[in-house]
């Protein structure tokens, strides 16, 4: 039962980052909106969030209004990429911290079963170098050559996930669907991130935490 107190808590959290209605006008949208419009992410309550003035051009400094936008778009790229690691991330580690896990063995050779990977940070020490070196080899091919980091717009050409329908959104539809990718990165990236300085507090994984009541200023929500 704590756990699905936990598990409504989070989602009510993340609803908050959802975007809400906004009165724009259909006109401006009807050409298609750019991943990389300052208005994407833009939604209440935060509003825009500028505070080193890269939108502003009476705060470039070299008179440079393009290459200092520049800087805006790349750490908007590197946003939005951080913002989906970090939306797995959470997903894998609430499957993880429910004890769902794959069958069969990491590796038959030193005899370790995927279910023997213990939750939270240690999991990631208890893995074999070879399967260390293996996932950094993943994680490079995919940055470099897959979906290189150098490609600011952040479509890699895999569409939206929607099955026997064209994957083309735009208008409305796409800049709720951008906004929403944005602001539900910026709550994984903080759930993510609390969890694991969570962890490193208590000494607990997250599972845990809610068995044992352990959470701090919301331990009186599961009293």
């Amino acid at each position: 039962m704590k756990s699905f107190a936990a598990i409504l808590a989070l989602a009510s959290t993340a609803a908050a980052f959802t975007p809400q209605t906004q009165s724009t006008s259909s006109t401006a949208l009807n050409e298609r909106l750019s991943s990389l419009d300052p208005s994407i992410g833009v939604t209440e309550p935060l509003g825009l969030y500028d505070p080193l003035g890269w939108l502003d051009a009476d705060k470039d400094p070299a008179s440079k209004f393009a290459t200092f936008h520049a800087n805006f778009e790349r750490r908007r790229a590197v946003e939005r990429k951080h913002g989906r690691i970090a939306m797995v991330a959470v997903v894998g580690m609430l499957f993880h911290n429910a004890d769902i896990e794959f069958p069969g063995y990491l590796s038959k050779e030193l005899g370790i079963r995927f279910s023997d990977v213990p939750n939270g940070m240690n999991g990631l020490f208890s893995l074999p170098l070879a399967g260390l070196t293996q996932i950094g080899f993943a994680i490079g091919v995919m940055e470099l050559a897959i979906w290189p980091a150098s490609d600011y717009s952040g479509d890699y050409g895999t569409g939206y996930g929607r099955p026997f329908v064209p994957n083309v959104l735009e208008g409305d539809e796409l800049k709720y669907k951008l906004d929403l990718e944005i602001n539900q990165g910026r709550a994984a990236m903080m759930g993510i991130m609390g969890a694991m300085v969570g962890e490193a507090i208590t000494g607990q994984t997250l599972a845990e935490q809610i068995a044992a009541n352990n959470l701090g200023l919301f331990s009186s929500l599961f009293d």
